[in-house]
């Protein structure tokens, strides 16, 4: 009977156990109950684990994203939260019998004036450009056009960074990029950002090469420009589609539409029908007469009127569906944009779209990410900086260093794309050689150390380069490509500085190439040096000072912001000037000898190895410490 018993003891154990080696996903705003359904550990156990940790929990509470980490590490158990859309997503693509063909969704990209609108307007057929100021894009719209009874969606784009800033908020929504190169200009510097993104989002590409009707061009130019950006198309023995078309004679027209649909079988682009609608929000905006509106695009199900759903920490249900032309609709499939009215707020564009049940389960989600707002403000994805790189390197999780390079002439960034790749060879190549005594025989080993690197673990490459100042769109495809941006001899302006540290992007600024080149060999070798970190206490204003034989001369203050501590770091400006820099080795409040005097107090200090104070002087008090790399 006790070895009965103890086997039954020993079976929550082993479940345990078992699962720890098996990743389980679980979404966010679970409670104790549905937790305990889904990783096998009782809800009493749950509870009973928490209480000397200070959680009192029943079974119908919601546990926090940090107490399923706690219950993840007490029980040993591999859990991976995901939000209650993306648990969604994954469901609809657990079967593949489920999944149908959809349509495909087609981004236009390419250089300004290249005629991308133009090429848009031609295909539908209507006006687009003359509703435009002056002719550019200033929107992001969604249409329908179909080809031999086949839809096709096309995304018209103001501009890289709303095909990327979807991108980076993990909206995968582009399944096909038509290129647009103009015949008469030829590859553009935004021509080659709208290669990289396209290549770094591994969406497949078209070149629609546009302006034939013109005079003298010379389309065999642009497809050599092409080839050197890695663009080799068909007819020079690469696997690229190009058409050249004529937006404005409308010529070419059909084959192209032909050639998407072509491309589009070949990739399969698929959608699950049958279960609850799922899409991405395409653009939002608060309407005077209809509220919040947004443009969604439905990625899977069917989405019909009077639908609950969820879009962020926005709710509501579908009061009115309407297509890209105001026609009311009843229901929406897989493919189509579609503007949405009934929205509780205004969503994000990027924003996952999933209908729910019932408006209060719409609800509840709701209230509980606002709730998770409330407590802390949304952190970005963490994003890979230099001085961690050897760090992930180690444990496995970089197998290559992103980088994009700006520069302020074409010649820096040429050297710069030919040399900092050639890094990752020159430091895999390099091994160590053991002494040979007489008689033995030469053997090289590659040395384990930390300050050898294989081969086969990172390397260097270059996600995007160019000439010019820092912009958004570099920004936000170093986020959404988890790449760090290298700026030689150009000074990012004080707003992309705001918005790389909002996308948790490093940016690295170096006037010097050989500067640049030892951080990035010091950083693959895990070599860097520790950096000071300072942290400023408080200033205090000299008022008067104090000569004390044996003593020395005292400053008497009035602290005006902060507090002053006794023994931090200290320095004296005088108009503007740091005039000495030491440690504060006495501090008194009246006559008492204190250790810290906070803000509105007048107090007395004394700096080691300094005598010469005037009145009117500011003394910072600070503190610094050495940061190794990787810690922040």
């Amino acid at each position: 009977m006790e070895s009965q018993e103890k086997k039954k003891n020993a079976k929550p154990k082993a479940k345990t156990v078992k699962a720890s080696t098996k990743k389980i996903l679980l979404r966010e705003g679970l409670s104790s109950k549905e937790l305990s359904g889904k990783t096998g550990v009782s809800s009493k156990d749950i509870i009973e684990k928490l209480r000397p940790l200070g959680y009192s929990i029943n079974v119908n509470d919601v546990i926090s994203d940090s107490l399923v980490k706690l219950i993840s590490e007490e029980f040993n158990l591999n859990i991976e939260l995901v939000s209650f859309e993306k648990e969604r997503q994954i469901q609809a693509e657990s079967d593949p019998k489920e999944l149908v063909l959809r349509p495909p969704i087609v981004t236009i990209m390419g250089h300004v004036d290249h005629g991308k609108t133009t090429l848009l307007d031609a295909i539908r057929q209507s006006n687009l450009v003359a509703k435009e100021s002056g002719g550019i894009t200033q929107h992001i719209g969604a249409y329908r056009v179909f080809h031999n009874n086949r839809p096709i969606t096309f995304i018209d784009t103001p501009g890289h960074e709303a095909f990327t800033q979807l991108r980076a908020r993990g909206a995968h929504l582009t399944d096909i990029v038509v290129l647009v190169v103009a015949a008469d200009d030829g590859v553009m510097p935004q021509t080659r950002e709208a290669i990289n993104h396209a290549k770094e989002a591994g969406v497949p590409i078209i070149v629609a090469i546009n302006k034939i009707d013109k005079k003298d061009v010379d389309i065999d130019k642009v497809k050599q420009q092409l080839s050197k950006e890695g663009i080799l198309l068909e007819d020079w023995g690469g696997d690229v589609i190009s058409v050249d078309v004529s937006a404005k004679e409308k010529t070419n027209l059909e084959e192209l539409l032909e050639m998407i649909l072509l491309l589009s079988d070949v990739i399969e682009i698929k959608a699950n029908p049958k279960v609850e609608a799922q899409g991405v929000v395409l653009e939002a905006r608060l309407d005077a007469q209809k509220g919040a509106v947004a443009t969604v695009i439905i990625l899977h199900g069917i989405l019909s009127q009077r639908d609950a759903f969820i879009s962020g920490t926005c709710y509501g249900k579908a009061r009115a569906l309407f297509d890209e032309n105001g026609k009311m609709l009843k229901e929406v499939e897989p493919s189509i944009p579609v503007e949405i009215l009934g929205f509780s707020d205004v969503p994000e564009a990027g924003d996952s779209f999933q209908v729910v049940s019932d408006l209060e389960t719409a609800k509840q989600i709701s209230q509980y990410r606002h709730s998770k707002v409330k407590k802390a403000e949304p952190t970005r994805p963490e994003h890979l900086t230099l001085d961690e790189l050897f760090k992930k390197i180690e444990v496995g999780e970089v197998k290559e260093l992103p980088l994009i390079i700006k520069a302020d002439v074409q010649g820096s960034v040429d050297v710069l794309t030919e040399i900092l790749p050639s890094l990752s060879l020159d430091l895999a190549t390099k091994v160590s050689k053991k002494p040979v005594k007489a008689g033995e025989k030469t053997e090289v080993k590659k040395d384990k150390s930390k300050e050898k690197i294989d081969r086969e673990k990172v390397k260097i490459k270059i996600v995007h380069s160019g000439t010019g100042s820092i912009t958004e769109s570099d920004v936000l495809l170093a986020s959404a490509a988890n790449a760090i941006i290298i700026a030689y001899n150009t000074k990012p302006a004080q707003k992309i500085l705001g918005l790389a540290k909002k996308e948790n992007v490093e940016v690295r600024s170096y006037n010097v190439i050989y500067e640049l080149t030892e951080d990035i060999k010091k950083a693959m070798f895990g070599l860097l040096e520790p950096t000071i970190k300072e942290t400023s206490l408080g200033k205090a204003e000299i008022r008067k000072t104090f000569r004390i034989s044996k003593i020395g001369v005292i400053a008497g203050c009035y602290v005006t912001d902060g507090i002053i501590t006794r023994n931090a770091e200290a320095r004296v400006i005088r108009n503007g000037e740091v005039v000495h820099k030491g440690r504060i080795s006495s501090l008194k409040h009246l006559k008492n000898n204190v250790n810290e005097v906070t803000k509105e107090y007048e107090c007395g200090i004394r700096l080691e190895n300094f005598k010469e104070f005037q009145e009117g002087d500011i003394i910072e008090a600070f503190l610094t410490e050495k940061v190794m790399p990787g810690q922040q």
